[in-house]
């Protein structure tokens, strides 16, 4: 019995521990177009709960990073930040272990608009993006609006279909295998998130993908609105417009060889500020 036990004492000390797997933090998810004084004043509040307060902003998904910058510090600034500053970094720089430093003792990140696919290439496994994970779950505060809504999701929409489309006819069909998806951050990994939901009529291509991918909720924010991921699992809608919520678990779900969709018994969501929804219940909590 002695060795029995002393084996299997070496073999629970061999099993890594895992700590952290709930993250403590906040995501604060905008969707887009203008971002109200109030929606911003509750971001700088949720970072300044953490370390320092410091907020850096990442505006790499923009055309024009070394406008957005300066542009997004200063409206930061305006609404009663006390410290705040961006950087444009490279892929080298992601790569590079001593660019955590530019991070140390920061309270909020925040991810600008533009294309998702260059905030990813830029950290996608890297230093930089295993440093973010980590600062999420130890209780820091990761914002972003538009691209920077859509690359927190493990599951990321690139906002192109397999399809070849005239301009202005895009996402006119709910079908399958035909949203072209990459890797996202992967700070939530049991929902998709699509931004400028309602106003630029996204719900074709939402629809498709969770229709491919049942286990996962599909979030669609719209703009000047915003979801709040609390440490419990939870989202707290806040702003001035929709936030939509497809749910096709448990739904009859076919995808016929032509590759068209059918889906009975799904459940829609259309929530607005001052709802919140459970992702683990998959349902909202005040009704």
């Amino acid at each position: 019995m002695k060795r029995v036990a002393c084996v299997l004492a070496c073999f629970l000390a061999s099993i890594p521990l895992y700590v952290n797997a709930t993250p403590k933090g906040h995501l604060f998810i905008i969707g887009g177009g203008k971002r109200p004084a109030e929606m911003m004043k509750q971001f700088i509040a949720l970072s300044e709960e953490f370390r320092s307060g410091k907020i850096v902003i990442l505006p790499m998904a923009s055309s024009v990073p070394e406008e957005v910058g300066p542009e997004q510090t200063l409206q930061l600034k305006n609404l009663g930040a006390r410290n705040v500053d961006y950087f444009i970094l490279s892929r080298e720089d992601a790569l590079n272990p001593e660019s955590i430093k530019l991070f140390e003792d920061v309270g909020g990140v925040f991810f600008s608009g533009g294309v998702q696919s260059r905030l990813a290439d830029v950290l996608i496994d890297t230093p930089v993006q295993k440093m973010l994970m980590n600062f999420y779950e130890e209780g820091g505060v990761i914002g972003g609006t538009s691209a920077g809504a859509a690359v927190m999701s493990e599951i990321m929409i690139t906002g192109d279909e397999k399809r070849t489309v005239e301009e202005g006819r895009e996402f006119e069909t709910i079908e399958a295998d035909n949203i072209v998806t990459a890797r996202g951050f992967g700070f939530i990994s049991t929902a998709v998130i699509d931004q400028h939901f309602v106003r630029r009529k996204r719900h074709n291509r939402l629809i498709s993908l969770v229709a491919e991918n049942p286990k996962l909720l599909g979030i669609g924010i719209d703009e000047s609105t915003a979801i709040i991921v609390n440490p419990d699992d939870t989202f707290d809608v806040i702003g001035e417009r929709s936030v939509i919520v497809y749910d096709v678990l448990g739904a009859d779900v076919k995808i016929f060889p032509a590759k068209d969709i059918s889906v009975h018994n799904a459940r829609l969501f259309i929530l607005k500020k001052g709802d919140s929804f459970d992702f683990r219940a998959r349902n909202v909590l005040n009704q």
